[in-house]
């Protein structure tokens, strides 16, 4: 079923290639039109290859004592690298994931298929408009990750979708967002001020030289009403192989600024990637 050669298929929305590991006999790279997508090993769910997905991982293992089951919501499919290691590292979980390319979601379930018993409910669907007809109050977590392409697509960025987010979610729950920027970090300054209007707590993870504005990267967004366990989490990304900073409290309000919460009717994209910014191959 998972021969070690790549496979190439046209999808809802481009193309997209599974690409085997050379030094990892079942691991698997996804891209769609050349952007890397997620990273599995299907014999190892709890290795995370991208930064991102590390970040979103120290995350998750933070947010609830180690190995308690959660109600996990993804916005964003891929090739399920993270509901596969929400279901290693807390087996139990109930995890429903949420992808608007059908082809894609076909893809990945015929080609890198979860464990039987993994508890993965798989949603083809917008992102939001599932979100705005899910249960309230039914989610311990929400990951939102999805991509049109290279950019996050500007009607998953209003106070209209940070209220449904916050939904959504229990009053206990957390929302973790994988968005991308570079400075002056207009879009990632306004996706905070927009969090901010219906969470109390919120932290930024990005690599130094991103929030130095040396380069454009990613960024790991953290919204809730309870307080996180911002030392922990410190700790866990200060020793991380790719070592990120953790922005909390007055460094992060004072990062904000004076950026306005976006509106429906001034909603944009995420920027563009400059080239070569993800592209491989």
């Amino acid at each position: 079923m998972n021969e070690a050669i790549p496979v190439s298929r046209a999808i809802d929305r481009g193309t997209a290639k599974l690409m085997p590991d050379v030094d990892r006999e079942r691991a698997w790279l996804l891209t769609v039109d050349g952007a890397p997508q997620s990273y599995v090993d299907l014999d190892e769910p709890t290795h995370l290859e991208f930064e991102y997905a590390r970040r979103l991982g120290h995350v998750l293992d933070t947010v609830a004592e180690p190995g308690l089951p959660l109600d996990v919501v993804h916005l964003g499919g891929g090739a399920l690298t993270l509901p596969r290691y929400v279901a290693a590292t807390r087996p139990g979980s109930r995890q429903r994931v949420v992808e608007y390319d059908r082809g894609l979601l076909g893809l990945v379930v015929e080609r890198l298929p979860p464990p039987d018993d993994a508890r993965i409910a798989l949603h083809g669907a917008d992102a939001r408009e599932w979100l705005e007809a899910a249960p309230a109050d039914s989610a311990d977590v929400l990951v939102g990750d999805v991509f049109g392409g290279s950019r996050v697509p500007a009607h998953l960025s209003t106070v209209g979708y940070a209220r449904a987010v916050e939904r959504v979610l229990r009053a206990d729950g957390v929302y973790l967002a994988n968005l991308a920027d570079a400075a002056p970090f207009a879009y990632l300054r306004s996706q905070l001020a927009t969090l901010a209007t219906v969470f109390q707590e919120l932290a930024l993870i990005a690599e130094p030289a991103v929030l130095r504005g040396r380069r454009f990267g990613n960024a790991v967004l953290v919204a809730a009403h309870q307080p996180l366990d911002i030392a922990v989490l410190t700790r866990r990304t200060a020793a991380d192989a790719f070592p990120a900073r953790v922005e909390h409290g007055p460094a992060l309000r004072a990062f904000i600024g004076g950026a306005a919460p976006v509106r429906e009717e001034d909603a944009a994209p995420s920027p563009e990637p400059p080239d070569g910014a993800f592209g491989i191959g």
